[in-house]
C-alpha cells in the first residue's frame, strides 16, 4: 500500500500528468494534421520536443521522487557512441518497470525523445501514455517491418530501439516455467533471464542492419539486498538501486541467416544469465569500472514542479474561483481523483507479466 505523505504527492502528480499528457497529445494530433503534410522532417523534430515533455515527467518520479539510482558500467569507447549513434538496445527483463529504467539511461545520454521501443500492439490503446507511444513512433508487434524500418531510417535523431527479448518480465513462476522447459529441451538451465523468444529479434536485425551500426547487450542487475523496483514502489517513493552493464557489437559481426543470428542471441542470453549470477553474488559485474553515468539535466527536476506551483498558485490567489468553494467543483475534483486512481491501477495491472504455458517460453 502507499503511503499517506506518498499520496500527498502521487495525487497531484497524476492530475498534472493526465492532463499535460491529453494536451501534448492534442499538440500532437494538431501537428500531425497540419505540419506532417508540409515536412515530415519538421514534424518529426516538432512531435519529438513536445513529446519528451511527457517522458520528463516520468523520468523525474524515478530519480527525484522515487530515488532510483542508475549505475552504468561500460567501456570507454561504447559510452562516447551511446546516444551518438542508431543502436539496437537488448536488455534483459527483470522488473516491471524496465521500460522506465532504459529511459532514464538514454536521458543520461541525450537521446530521451529518440528512445523507441518494441511493444505489445494493445500497448498504443492505454490512455494517454499508449497514444504517446504511438505518437512517438513506437514499434507494435504484429505490424509490417518495412514500414516501421521505413520511419527509423528517416530518424532526424540518434534512437535506440530496445526489444526485450524474453518477451515478458521475469518472476519466480516464469522462471520455473522457462527452467522445465529447458530440462525438456535439453537447453542451458536459465537461473537469472527467461529463455529468449527469437523471431522478433531475428526479424529485427534482418531489417535494421544496413542503416543501424551497433547492437548492444544489455544486463540489468538489482544488487543483493536491494528491492526490485515497480510501479507500486516508485509511486511510494521508495528508492532502488540498477546495476546496468552495456556491451557494444557491431552490427555487421551479427551472423547472416535466420537460425544463426536466432542462435546468437540465445548464446548472449546464456552469457548474460551467466554474468548476472556472478554479479548478483559479488555484488559487481566482472570488469565492471566505475560509475559512468552523467548527471541529469535540471529541466528534469523542474519541470513537473513547474506544473504543480501553476495548478497551486491558481487555488490560493484565486479562492473565490476554487473548485471547493461549491458543491459542483468538489464533485469534479473528486472525479478528477477517481479517474487518477484509475488510472494508476490500470499502470500498475497492465505492469503485471501474464501468465502462459511452459511451452511458449521459446519462440522461434
Amino acid at each position: 500500500m502507499i503511503g499517506v505523505g506518498s499520496v500527498a504527492v502521487t495525487i497531484p502528480f497524476g492530475i498534472v500528468f493526465i492532463f499535460s499528457g491529453l494536451l501534448i497529445n492534442l499538440i500532437r494530433a494538431i501537428c500531425l494534421a497540419t505540419v506532417r503534410p508540409e515536412s515530415k522532417r519538421a514534424f518529426r523534430k516538432m512531435n519529438g520536443a513536445v513529446g519528451e515533455l511527457l517522458w520528463l515527467q516520468l523520468v523525474w518520479l524515478m530519480e527525484c521522487w522515487a530515488g532510483l539510482k542508475i549505475e552504468l558500467h561500460t567501456d570507454p569507447e561504447t559510452y562516447e557512441l551511446m546516444g551518438k549513434e542508431h543502436a539496437l538496445f537488448m536488455p534483459n527483463h527483470p522488473s516491471d518497470v524496465d521500460i522506465l529504467t532504459t529511459w532514464l539511461l538514454a536521458r543520461r545520454v541525450g537521446c530521451l525523445r529518440s528512445a523507441l521501443m518494441v511493444l505489445k500492439k494493445s500497448f498504443q490503446y492505454l490512455p494517454i501514455f499508449g497514444w504517446a507511444t504511438w505518437f512517438s513512433e513506437f514499434v507494435f508487434l504484429d505490424r509490417r517491418w518495412d514500414k516501421d524500418e521505413g520511419k527509423l531510417k528517416d530518424c532526424p535523431r540518434p534512437f535506440w530501439l530496445t526489444i526485450f527479448v524474453e518477451g515478458t518480465r521475469m518472476n519466480p513462476e516464469k522462471l520455473k516455467s522457462a527452467q522445465d522447459f529447458a530440462t525438456l529441451k535439453g537447453l542451458p538451465l536459465p537461473m537469472n533471464c527467461m529463455i529468449p523468444r527469437t523471431k522478433g529479434f531475428v526479424s529485427a536485425v534482418k531489417h535494421m542492419r544496413s542503416f543501424v551500426p551497433a547492437l548492444y547487450d544489455v544486463k540489468l542487475a538489482i544488487p543483493k539486498g536491494q528491492a526490485t523496483p515497480s510501479l507500486l514502489r516508485l509511486l511510494d517513493g521508495q528508492p532502488s538501486v540498477v546495476k546496468v552493464h552495456v556491451k557494444r557489437y557491431p552490427m555487421e559481426k551479427l551472423p547472416d541467416t535466420d537460425a544463426s543470428i536466432a542462435q546468437w542471441c540465445r548464446d548472449k542470453f546464456a552469457e548474460k544469465d551467466e554474468m548476472l549470477d556472478q554479479g548478483l553474488a559479488n555484488g559487481r559485474f566482472k570488469d565492471e569500472g566505475d560509475n559512468l553515468c552523467r548527471a541529469i539535466n535540471v529541466l528534469t527536476i523542474w519541470f513537473p514542479r513547474l506544473w504543480s506551483c501553476i495548478l497551486s498558485w491558481d487555488l490560493r490567489t484565486l479562492p473565490k474561483l476554487s473548485p471547493l468553494s461549491t458543491w459542483e467543483g468538489t464533485s469534479v475534483i473528486v472525479a478528477g481523483l477517481a479517474c487518477v486512481a484509475m488510472f494508476v491501477h490500470v499502470l500498475i495491472e497492465y505492469s503485471k507479466p501474464s501468465l502462459k504455458k511452459p511451452g511458449d517460453a521459446l519462440d522461434n
